[in-house]
């Protein structure tokens, strides 16, 4: 039996996403026959070329022609004659194309490029040649995202499809209408791409990942490409938005698509289903699986022997058999620690299942992928990473955890010192105050460069609320001993939380003024608040001050839920001076405006002394 393994449509395209590595070490390790296939890259690479933006030109159908689109019908010729040799530039494949695109004149220049010149500053400044270069070439392929989305197909970004079709649809009804409605130039792409991978590989069974709701619809426009031509394929889909949102599943339709629908870690779920496959007589034996009968939904919990199975500890993920010198890098801000997500041939590893913590009120804390704590032992991870490193050839690393445990990025750290293992890495950490200065210097020895980490609300009474486990002076002093380490800090930031007042989210932004203007904090970004079915603050809504409002009973995905404050806050107004103050800090800019403003709405001053993080610091303000 050979098995297909997919990511569709849209995920990032710098470096492979890492289920089908992982779900295909599983499979091999079982003796069976697996393929994988990126169609997340391939799209990008036809889209992006000679025969795509013809393609594109041809398609376009917006007769109010917005300035993208006026710009790349003017300047088509030159986008046709530059755009094979900009990706294999982004490739790392022709590194001496730098100068010419440093030089402004060879690449054609839409609305993007004022990015550039508003990013004047010292991040910029410090941006190499083939830096600046990538830079702006990431810039042009932006430009022609928003041709492609504005001349093409509305639901079309870089990085993600038809996003807002699959994110929190209590139904099934805009989906399955654009899966029958008259294909789009991206569309058809994708229906392409399908059914070459059929032509190509002649699979019984094809696996799609679906980690986010920018590739659900992906998923399906390729689902049914191949149903039409070969109903007997069997198509399972699993991954992470399954996870979340999918587990209250009830409408068939989705089963015209696909034959089973996977919860939780993927390995055991699609290793009963294949068993069954190949013993078709035997009594059923799914695992955490959906299907249907009768022309209803059915979940089988478990009733395996490999519902248990969890490979990822011992697993040694595939990824040579990808197309990794295709995968290509993108600088979309010179801010050296927010461009880490999209340039460098990252490989992903997950030194922990779970998180260590798990017990943030806002996280999806009842659902495995947090709940269920497992480390990988030391031992393996120190295997793992060097398989890898032959498989791939490149010694970054980004580890997926939730949250990387302190004792183990200890004993890891020390493990690859001790090995003398050269490798750059980041990760996810909490601000934990067992990161202390001994230990991120040990972790900035063993390769560490990055750590990103959630600050959430940045107050400690809304810090103690969400049960993240530490305090602002804590979080001060973590950030100052990596970055003291040299080690880069990102910050996930969040507002519109429960009680969340006006005062309380100018306090935020001023501590948070006050980590980048002492060197603690890099870089950051501002998250809206949302509700979600499976934290405890859903469980448990009065102990908040809030309360969820009435929705649509859904029958197809759920996960946010609408609530009512009893703090009555403009959030969405304030949202707009958070991240306009943000994108100035990240770049050295507005450190000393005042916090108000940078808000349209009045607000009142913040309440935090002006050398607050300075005095935990003990540094002069």
């Amino acid at each position: 039996m050979r098995i297909l393994l997919v990511t569709p449509p849209m995920v990032q395209v710098n470096a492979p996403y890492p289920a089908t590595a992982y779900l295909a070490g599983a499979l091999k390790e079982s003796l069976h026959d697996v393929i994988q296939s990126d169609a997340s890259l391939a799209l990008a690479l036809r889209l992006f070329s000679r025969n795509g933006l013809k393609a594109i030109r041809n398609g376009v159908k917006n007769r109010k022609r917005p300035t993208s689109l006026t710009n790349f019908l003017r300047h088509y010729r030159d986008y046709a004659d530059t755009v094979d040799s900009v990706i294999p530039f982004l490739q790392g494949h022709n590194p001496t194309l730098a100068i010419r695109i440093v030089s402004r004149s060879y690449l054609p220049e839409g609305s993007r490029f004022a990015a550039f010149q508003a990013d004047a500053g010292p991040h910029r400044d410090a941006l190499s040649t083939h830096d600046t270069a990538v830079h702006l070439a990431s810039l042009y392929l932006d430009d022609l995202t928003d041709v492609i989305r504005h001349g093409v197909d509305s639901r079309f970004e870089l990085a993600r499809y038809g996003e807002k079709l699959a994110a929190n649809a209590p139904t099934f009804n805009d989906i399955a209408r654009s899966l029958h409605h008259k294909p789009t130039l991206v569309d058809r792409l994708i229906e392409d791409i399908a059914l070459e991978l059929i032509r190509e590989h002649s699979p019984d069974v094809i696996g799609f990942t679906l980690p986010f709701p920018g590739n659900v619809y992906g998923a399906l426009r390729m689902a049914k490409a191949i149903k039409r031509v070969n109903p007997d394929i069997s198509i399972i889909m699993g991954g992470g938005y399954v996870n979340t949102e999918l587990r209250e599943l009830s409408d068939p339709r989705i089963f015209d698509y696909t034959d089973y629908i996977t919860l939780d870690q993927g390995e055991g779920p699609l290793l009963s289903i294949l068993e069954h496959l190949e013993n078709p007589t035997k009594p059923q034996s799914l695992s955490r699986t959906f299907i249907r009968r009768n022309n209803r939904v059915q979940f089988i919990h478990s009733t395996s022997p490999h519902s248990s199975i969890s490979t990822s500890q011992s697993t040694i993920p595939l990824f040579a058999p990808l197309p990794l010198s295709q995968y290509f890098s993108l600088i979309e801000d010179p801010n050296p620690m927010h461009r880490i997500w999209s340039c460098g041939r990252w490989n992903k590893v997950m030194l922990a299942h779970g998180c260590y913590w798990h017990r943030c009120a806002f996280c999806d804390t009842q659902l495995d992928y947090i709940r269920r704590y497992s480390p990988t032992p030391i031992p393996a991870l120190i295997t793992q990473i060097q398989d890898i490193i032959g498989q791939t050839g490149q010694t970054g690393f980004h580890f997926i955890d939730e949250a990387m445990p302190p004792a183990l990025l200890r004993a890891l750290s020390t493990e690859l010192i001790s090995q003398k293992i050269q490798i750059t890495w980041w990760g996810n950490i909490r601000f934990d105050s067992a990161f202390t200065p001994d230990l991120a210097a040990l972790m900035a020895e063993s390769g560490c460069v990055a750590v990103t980490g959630g600050l959430e609300a940045a107050t400690d009474r809304l810090l103690a609320l969400l049960k993240k486990g530490f305090t602002l002076k804590q979080a001060a002093q973590v950030t100052r001993s990596f970055s003291e380490a040299g080690i880069l800090v990102h910050a996930y930031l969040m507002f519109g939380c429960p009680s969340q007042t006006a005062q309380d989210t100018v306090d935020s932004l001023d501590f948070v003024r006050q980590l980048f203007e002492t060197g603690c904090l890099q870089s950051a970004y501002w998250h809206r608040f949302a509700l979600t079915v499976h934290s405890p603050i859903f469980l448990n809504p009065t102990r908040y001050g809030i309360r969820a409002r009435a929705t649509t009973k859904a029958t197809f995905a759920r996960n946010e839920v609408p609530f009512s404050d009893s703090v009555n806050c403009d959030h969405d107004a304030m949202g707009r001076g958070l991240r306009k103050a943000l994108y100035n800090y990240m770049h050295y800019t507005g450190l000393d405006f005042a916090i108000q403003d940078w808000f349209e709405c009045p607000v009142p001053p913040p309440s935090l002394p002006t050398d607050y993080v300075a005095s935990i610091l003990g540094r002069p303000h």
